[in-house]
């Protein structure tokens, strides 16, 4: 899988674009462009690669991503023709002018364009409001498809049902040279972090040295190959354990770990937790947030 600039639109001349994907699979590459970018998943399940972010996205998935973040969605398997459907809708900040974000009116739309540099997941009852205006604005005129873009992200915007799915912005400014360099490694590790990667590999597809490529990596990116391996492992090894009743000793070698003490202590190096107490903490934490929603319903 190699890392590729995307450019969706089919003339340079259009700030907005929208479009409605069908395929058998999701195939594009681990890529990035300097749009920002609406994506609903219609019909399909899988992994979503955000950044260094890992986790499982299904029917119905919706995410605002802003410039230059690499992405992509892998399903599972293969399926049949149109088994995978989704809306992407993309945008330049400039289409409205360089001002006009700065007017007290449309603060709260600039706001979350800056949140959108960390990726935001936009879930309950504004996701389904958000989809079915995203269907109605793929037949409309141009221009009230811009005024409909608008309302979109202003809804988004006032919402509470968003979720950042990066901790901390990651920031890919760097030429264009070397963001498509980085991306071909981000891209390999995502092809094959639960199985046995190599640094030989790595430093190939940066056409340099093995001792050359770790120098520049760890220039590039603040952290050493070995660290962003450990990471993707780590994060997939999370949403396992939240997310199925799985052993720990399953998680450990579904997400590419060799051995279980191995596992155990670069888990707690990074998380400050073991994977028991890791998923302790969060059922209890999914517990309480399904009480407060409760809570909430009951009529005053």
């Amino acid at each position: 899988m190699k890392a590729s600039f995307e450019q969706l639109g089919d003339s340079s001349n259009s700030s907005i674009f929208f479009k409605q994907l069908s395929y058998s699979y999701f195939d594009a590459p681990f890529h990035f462009h300097p749009e920002f970018e609406l994506t609903l998943i219609v019909k399909s399940e899988g992994k979503r690669f955000v950044g260094t972010n890992v986790a499982d996205f299904q029917t119905g998935d919706l995410v605002l991503l802003g410039p230059n973040i690499p992405h992509c969605w892998k399903n599972d398997g293969i399926g049949p023709e149109d088994s995978s459907q989704a809306i992407v809708v993309q945008f330049k900040e400039e289409v409205w002018g360089e001002m006009f974000f700065k007017n007290q009116e449309t603060e709260p739309i600039r706001i979350l364009l800056e949140k959108a540099k960390q990726g935001l997941q936009i879930t309950g009852k504004t996701r389904d409001r958000i989809a079915k205006e995203m269907v109605f604005l793929l037949n409309v005129p141009p221009f009230q498809r811009m005024l409909g873009l608008l309302d979109l992200l202003n809804t988004i915007a006032i919402s509470n049902d968003l979720k950042l799915i990066e901790s901390e912005p990651k920031q890919f400014e760097m030429s264009a040279v070397d963001l498509d360099r980085i991306n071909k490694i981000y891209a390999y590790v995502i092809e094959n972090y639960t199985q046995e990667l190599h640094l030989e590999t790595a430093a190939h597809l940066a056409s340099m040295t093995e001792t050359a490529f770790c120098r520049y990596f760890k220039k590039i990116t603040k952290k050493t190959f070995l660290d962003l391996v450990t990471e993707y492992r780590i994060k997939h090894a999370c949403n396992l354990l939240a997310n199925s009743e799985k052993q720990v000793a399953e998680v450990c070698f579904e997400s590419g770990f060799g051995n279980i003490s191995h596992f155990n202590k670069q888990f707690k190096q990074v998380t400050g937790q073991s994977p028991l107490g890791y998923r302790k903490v969060f059922l209890a934490k999914a517990a309480f947030i399904r009480s407060e929603r409760w809570v909430k319903a009951i009529p005053q």
